[in-house]
């Protein structure tokens, strides 16, 4: 049996107050920002100077109600970091999350992108001036809980590389530790609320799109091969609006019965 906190821990309130934020580059195509704030062409790839801690003057970040209930509302016009206080480890997260219709330089031409990086740990500049390093469960368009392995983790990951990019296959025998293509895409329709789910117990993590799994991650280190077991988590702001509501976390020492049959990990 799965031992697991009987209440869970809602992160989302009105003052954002178990979380901080770092800005990171703003684009040359952004308006409103206070005189003498420095800008990129290039701040896509993190070239420029970011804004840092604490500095959202153009609330990219912020909280709204909708339909009665509380919501994060993001604009994604600068790339950003919302990061708990607090590190996690040895757990089960939820959240919803929708995409919203603005997208903005330097991304207006791609897919809508946003992130949820799990065991984040180190600087927030580490990856592009903006994010902390740790394990990334894609947010996107049609790429609902890929994998990403953000500024130095390593990881094992069964994949299918029949494909144009490795996708994750827990039939296969190989493995990679690359950026892998979650499976299968459950993803809902545009404007309609996805729920993503990420289990984690010891260095092995789960990823879970609208009730499916889609990624089993395993042996996640740091770069010097030390078990990746915990850290913190933070939300991405990448060029879309979206928004997230019904962010909770719940402790557990196992996974659920109903997860480990889907998994199949080494030696298995």
């Amino acid at each position: 049996m799965t031992a697991q906190a009987e209440e869970w821990e809602y992160l989302l309130d009105k003052d954002l107050s178990k979380f901080e934020i770092w800005m990171g580059v703003p684009h040359s195509s952004v308006t409103g920002l206070p005189e003498g704030t420095p800008q990129s062409e290039e701040a896509g790839k993190g070239i420029g100077v970011p804004m840092g801690l604490d500095n959202d003057v153009k609330n990219v970040f912020t909280m709204i109600e909708e339909d009665g209930e509380p919501v994060l509302y993001i604009t994604g016009e600068i790339y950003g970091g919302l990061t708990t206080l607090k590190e996690y480890g040895n757990y089960h997260m939820s959240l919803q999350v929708k995409w919203g219709e603005k997208k903005w330089p330097p991304r207006l031409n791609l897919l809508r992108d946003s992130g949820i990086i799990y065991h984040s740990y180190g600087a927030e500049r580490s990856f592009w001036q903006v994010w902390k390093s740790g394990l990334e469960c894609q947010v996107q368009e049609t790429d609902m809980g890929d994998f990403i392995s953000i500024a130095g983790p390593k990881v094992q990951i069964r994949v299918n590389k029949d494909e144009k990019r490795a996708r994750f296959d827990k039939t296969s025998d190989i493995y990679a530790s690359t950026y892998t293509s979650a499976y299968p895409e459950p993803d809902s329709p545009h404007g309609e609320w996805n729920t993503i789910e990420i289990y984690t117990v010891g260095n092995t993590a789960v990823h879970l799109c609208n009730g499916q799994v889609v990624m089993v991650v395993e042996e996640a280190t740091f770069p010097d091969g030390t078990p990746l077991t915990k850290g913190q988590i933070q939300i991405q702001s990448e060029a879309a609006e979206c928004y997230y509501k019904d962010f909770k976390i719940r402790s557990i020492d196992a996974f659920p019965p109903e997860i480990r049959k889907e998994m199949r990990l080494k030696g298995e």
